[in-house]
């Protein structure tokens, strides 16, 4: 019925009712197959409204960080991960879809840990323990601005998720907003990912929801640059080892560069191993940052023969990295959790340069943490260690990107 028969009906229901005095007018409505339900339109009744928004994520509305995928919605597995945009509306839920960690009802240390903020200030931070979440940012009565971030604070190892959608109001807009100047990846351990970073006690062990690579060094020091950033991390992993808890035993399946070019690890998403990052047809790093070593320390100490394996494979990352990111400046860092390998990181820079004749890369020695600093978990950083450390670096790059 258009609006001008409803209108019409409803006069004609009036005059009916003049017509009929004190009868029945609830029996004539129902009777009347011209008769509207009781929330009828009348000449001076709103049109109803539009049903609301559903956005599923891709490059048109978001901006990517770091390294994630769309595939029905943006899949986010390496710390740091996630999507920003601006929004304009009234109300803005976001939908996420966990991993099959999150439907482990005894994974409690392993839970992906979400955060989402709008103009800058975090509004949620919450542990994914159900495979299906949505959280509702903004719901106010009039149209507001914002810029609305999505962040994956704890590692890939553990687990992933994917921002399924985007729920808003019918009249609300979504963009992606605009990239900054410079692009900086980090390369790194758990140290990168933030370990323990909410948790300060070193007797305590890991968790991901005392992990916050949001606190850690290099993403302090993208935000002191104002830079973006890429993370590539993995707890316990190093170049030719993981960490050795007897010093003895070499974990060579725990090595960055087994997955370097990679989409993430993951024991609860398999598919982030299987997919490869494309280097060719994503944004390149203006500056790589590899900060690797402390692991292998536990590993090669001071024996000169595992140290000479540990520069070998150093070297040759080096040239994995160099092939993939060809204009990148290359800094190799190490230090925060002890430099006893740094004078190796030296030699494999020296030798690479002169293997390759490839003199866009230096070194930084970070000064290892201070007791007065205090520890977090299993003797990690704490916030206090990764703010002197991303202070130094970022020093240090700000005088390579002059």
């Amino acid at each position: 019925m258009n609006r001008r028969s409803r209108v019409f009906a409803a006069l004609l229901f009036g005059v009916l009712l003049l017509a009929a005095g004190c009868k029945d007018t609830q029996k004539d409505a129902k009777d009347s197959e011209t008769q509207t339900p009781q929330a009828q339109y009348t000449p001076t009744t709103q049109p109803q409204q539009e049903e609301n928004k559903v956005y599923t994520l891709t490059e048109e509305n978001v901006r990517r960080i770091g390294r994630t995928t769309y595939e029905d919605g943006l899949w986010c597995a390496f710390s740091g991960t996630g999507a920003e945009f601006s929004f304009h509306g009234t109300k803005l839920t976001v939908k996420v879809q966990g991993d099959s960690a999150s439907q482990n009802p005894y994974n409690e240390g392993n839970y992906a840990r979400i955060a989402i903020y709008v103009n800058g200030v975090r509004v949620v931070d919450d542990m994914l323990n159900e495979q299906n979440r949505e959280y509702t940012v903004i719901d106010v009565e009039q149209p507001t601005d914002a810029v609305v971030r999505i962040v994956k604070l704890s590692e890939t190892a553990m687990s992933t998720f994917r921002i399924a959608a985007l729920l808003t109001d019918a009249q609300a807009t979504v963009a992606p907003t605009e990239e900054k100047e410079t692009l900086i990846e980090f390369v790194g351990d758990s140290i990168t990912c933030g370990y323990g970073v909410d948790d300060e006690d070193r007797d305590h062990h890991f968790s991901t929801a005392t992990e916050d690579a949001t606190k850690a060094y290099a993403i302090k020091t993208a935000q002191l640059l104002d830079a973006d950033y890429s993370l590539v991390s993995i707890s316990g992993y190093g170049i030719i080892t993981g960490y050795s808890a007897d010093g003895e035993t070499k974990s060579e399946s725990q090595i960055i560069p087994k997955y370097y070019t990679k989409l993430g690890f993951s024991y609860a998403n398999p598919q982030m191993a299987k997919t490869e990052w494309d280097f060719s047809q994503n944004r390149q790093p203006d500056i790589v940052v590899i900060n690797l070593g402390t692991n292998d320390d536990s590993y090669c100490k001071n024996v000169p023969e595992r140290q000479e394996e540990y520069i070998v494979a150093y070297v040759n990352f080096l040239k994995t990295v160099r092939e993939k990111n060809p204009d990148a400046v290359i800094v190799c860092a190490l230090g925060i959790m002890g430099d006893n390998l740094f004078p190796c990181v030296e030699e494999a820079v020296s030798r690479f340069v002169s293997q390759t004749g490839d003199t866009r890369i230096d070194t930084l020695r970070f000064t290892p943490q201070l007791a007065s600093d205090g520890y977090a978990a299993d003797w990690h950083p704490t916030e206090a260690t990764h703010e002197k450390a991303a202070a130094k670096l970022a020093e240090k790059l700000a005088e390579i990107l002059k």
